[in-house]
């Protein structure tokens, strides 16, 4: 949690700045909205600030998706909680994700400019763009059905983050399985195939070496010590564990079914 550490600390010189670090600002109690002298050198400071800009974002946007329907269910606050409990965090994390999300839901949030600069900190990780989704998915998916206004913000933040549409719609398609596949358990045995095959974005008709190339593809996307190394806050490895978890599941049921070894 060093990135953490320096902040509650005030010695956050990772030159945030701007949306992300007034929003961050606001809720520690730090002016960071110009950003305080880097330390030279070393690439750790690039990871920390951008561990900071994704929790910043995470909770904050998914505050703004909650809300974007006129109103925030008791579901999508449940989905905000699961995501604090996964993540472990103490109190004063706790109280600042809490903090964001409320920040998220008021008018005139700067959706645009946050997820741009958001977009600018991750640079060309993928990765860490299509794990942000995936959270804003769920987030937007908590109540049972994604409204079209949570659809058309969720659009907008794919464009500013130059993430395919097509890939943002698997993703939809994966969230709904996962979740359907957890209302029933969640494990392997009762698992659906049609759950299974949407998990790993192939069709029930794909070739055996099909289903075991996209399986590798998404391990690799979602491997948890992969996405930390590339910025994703250390708080936040449960998740993507949880992501692999599911990603095996659906692997072992497609298995099973077709008696592959």
């Amino acid at each position: 949690m060093s990135w953490w550490g320096k902040i509650i600390g005030g010695a956050f010189g990772l030159m945030l700045g701007g949306p992300l670090g007034a929003l961050l600002g606001a809720v520690v109690g730090h002016n960071f909205d110009k950003g305080l002298k880097q330390p030279p050198g070393g690439t750790g400071g690039k990871q920390q600030r951008i561990q900071a800009a994704f929790f910043t974002a995470v909770f904050s946007v998914m505050g703004h998706i909650s809300k974007a329907d006129g109103q925030v269910s008791q579901s999508e606050i449940a989905m905000a909680e699961q995501v604090m409990r996964n993540m472990q965090l103490n109190s004063d994390q706790r109280r600042a994700a809490i903090d964001l999300f409320n920040q998220g839901k008021q008018p005139g949030f700067p959706l645009r400019d946050v997820i741009n600069q958001f977009n600018r900190e991750l640079g060309l990780r993928l990765n860490l763009k299509r794990m942000f989704l995936e959270i804003m998915v769920a987030a937007a998916l908590a109540d049972g059905r994604m409204d079209r206004a949570e659809k058309r913000e969720l659009l907008d933040i794919c464009e500013w983050l130059h993430f395919p549409r097509s890939e943002f719609e698997r993703l939809i398609n994966m969230v709904e399985a996962e979740a359907h596949a957890a209302g029933t358990g969640g494990r392997t045995a009762r698992m659906s195939l049609d759950d299974a095959y949407a998990i790993l974005n192939v069709s029930s008709s794909a070739g055996d070496a099909e289903v075991k190339k996209a399986y590798r593809r998404l391990m690799s996307q979602h491997h948890p010590d992969k996405l930390v190394a590339k910025g994703l806050p250390e708080e936040m490895m449960k998740t993507a564990s949880q992501k692999t978890h599911e990603i095996k599941q659906a692997y072992e049921r497609i298995k099973s079914e077709r008696g592959l070894k």
